[in-house]
């Protein structure tokens, strides 16, 4: 029984780390650079590096796929560089990582904030000056993860224009299961219809809904909480939501949510 009881207490404890952790990417284009950063970067058991990259386009790949916490950012890099990557992700509309940025020459610090980067650090990095970016992504994602404060009720819209089938279908929002959006398309599943909607983004529809009752779990993905049948754990330590549709869809949970979802159902 001890050993038993000695196994689910590391289990939950490995689970409670990976709940904390701090995804990065380093990116640097020089080899020794980005070692070296990963090697520093050991020193905080919370910050994961769940990838590297050696240029501008395969980060803003990575960054769109990992959806990490926190980017260490080169600024100087041959081709697409660091400024590169965040406009390329702002065109694609990818919700931004905190950005450390990091380069031999100190004249692009203002250029580094101007893109609204967390911090900016010169080479070769120092560890008591990353110890100082580090503890400010801990307090800024820290507070991005609280959930947001809800709006009143009365300025939300209890009903949903969807076209389906060449027709113009009015739908209670309560009935909503979820909605998602594929190349600028959103698409509205509800209990018994689907259709798409004449909202551009799904911020925009989200802000005319109930914040306590539409979840925004992934960046493709808006989910009724009160329509979610199952929580499948995935790789990595991540989740997936079985909905209650007729199709009973499968949708992924973000990095950035799963830390909100352990702490709503308490996994």
């Amino acid at each position: 029984m001890q050993n038993r009881a000695s196994g689910i207490s590391h289990e939950r404890a490995a689970q409670e780390k990976s709940a904390a952790a701090i995804s990065a990417i380093v990116v640097d284009d020089e080899a020794l650079a980005s070692e070296e950063l990963a090697y520093l970067l050991k020193e905080f058991e919370d910050i994961e590096i769940v990838a590297t990259a050696s240029n501008g386009l395969e980060a803003v790949k990575l960054i769109e796929d990992l959806e990490p916490d926190l980017v260490f950012l080169d600024v100087q890099m041959p081709g697409l560089d660091g400024m590169g990557v965040i406009r390329k992700l702002r065109e694609k509309k990818i919700p931004l990582p905190y950005f450390v940025m990091s380069t031999a020459y100190d004249q692009y610090a203002v250029e580094a904030f101007r893109w609204e980067a967390l911090d900016y650090l010169l080479k070769p990095v120092e560890k008591e000056r990353l110890a100082v970016a580090v503890a400010r992504a801990r307090k800024s994602i820290a507070e991005r993860a609280k959930p947001a404060r809800p709006e009143p009720q009365h300025h939300k819209s209890p009903l949903l224009l969807i076209k389906s089938n060449h027709r113009n279908l009015v739908i209670d929002a309560q009935d909503v299961v979820y909605a998602t959006i594929d190349d600028g398309l959103i698409t509205v599943v509800a209990t018994n219809v689907e259709g798409q909607s004449n909202y551009r983004t799904l911020e925009e529809l989200q802000s005319n809904l109930d914040p306590g009752l539409f979840w925004r779990v992934h960046r493709s993905y808006l989910v009724n909480i009160h329509r979610i049948r199952e929580v499948i754990p995935w790789f990595k330590s991540s989740f997936q939501l079985r909905m209650d549709d007729k199709k009973q869809t499968e949708i992924p949970v973000s990095r950035v949510q799963t830390k909100r979802l352990r702490a709503l159902l308490k996994l």
